[in-house]
């Protein structure tokens, strides 16, 4: 049976003494595509963190590689759902993805032939390399999330989170979007928390729902009592006509 390469094992997180996570197991394979649904406030965004090591679980562990999130930093892209960036600063498109080279005591102006050729790689796979030399300030929002995801991926991570990656994107751009993605998953694992029900039923291999605790469908496949699961309550949010596999109710608070 092959390893997991993120292993999260009974993860308990309370933030100021209220609950968050409860007994969540999670494993998430090589070569995964796993989409985090479930409602707001329900942990899904604090689960991407633990699973980075940017936070730590009150009780159980995460492994990611076999090892401390913090350990393999290095093997990780993270794209989150609030970028910070001020977009009249007068940098390119170039200078924010070669942000992702910078290492240790390396300055600003200590760009590699290397680091330039894997910015270039990068900015082709999110099909923005011909926006290169523009400042960030007139890109659209979907063009600027590509450029984020290619600054995630300019190091070469073997897996990539997302967090919310497709919320400013418009709808005219999110197939292509998708296509990106779905091409990235066949050498990136990608874990990706998303509302976006078309992506899930087209390109993910699992779906985790989370609400304080975590149910796990080893499909990508969106039905009804998955979203009942998730969020407590029925939503209508698969389109008629999508094709999809009936699952049982849910049984116990995870999956191990």
């Amino acid at each position: 049976m092959t390893e997991p390469v993120i292993d999260v094992r009974d993860v308990w997180f309370a933030f100021d003494g209220q609950p968050v996570l409860e007994g969540v197991n999670l494993a998430v394979a090589p070569g995964d595509f796993l989409i985090v649904i479930g409602p707001n406030g329900g942990g899904k965004t604090t689960l991407l963190k633990l699973m980075l090591g940017l936070l730590h679980p009150g009780r159980g562990t995460v492994r990611v590689f076999g090892l401390p999130p913090h350990q393999v930093a290095h093997r990780i892209g993270y794209v989150p759902q609030n970028v910070h960036i001020n977009k009249s600063f007068p940098v390119s498109v170039m200078d924010v993805v070669l942000m992702g080279r910078l290492r240790g005591h390396r300055g600003w102006s200590r760009h590699t032939r290397e680091d330039q050729l894997a910015a270039q790689a990068a900015l082709d796979q999110m099909r923005v390399w011909e926006h290169r030399r523009r400042r960030i300030g007139e890109l659209s929002g979907g063009q600027l999330q590509r450029v984020f995801i290619a600054r995630a991926l300019v190091s070469k991570p073997e897996i990539l989170f997302l967090d919310e990656a497709m919320a400013s994107i418009d709808a005219q751009t999110r197939g292509e979007f998708h296509e990106i993605l779905q091409e990235l998953n066949r050498s990136v694992t990608i874990v990706a928390v998303s509302h976006d029900m078309m992506a899930l039923s087209h390109h993910a291999t699992s779906v985790a729902c989370v609400n304080r605790n975590l149910h796990y469908h080893d499909s990508g496949e969106i039905t009804q009592p998955m979203l009942d699961a998730a969020y407590a309550c029925p939503v209508d949010l698969v389109a008629h006509g999508i094709p999809h596999r009936v699952l049982g109710l849910h049984e116990g608070k995870g999956h191990d």
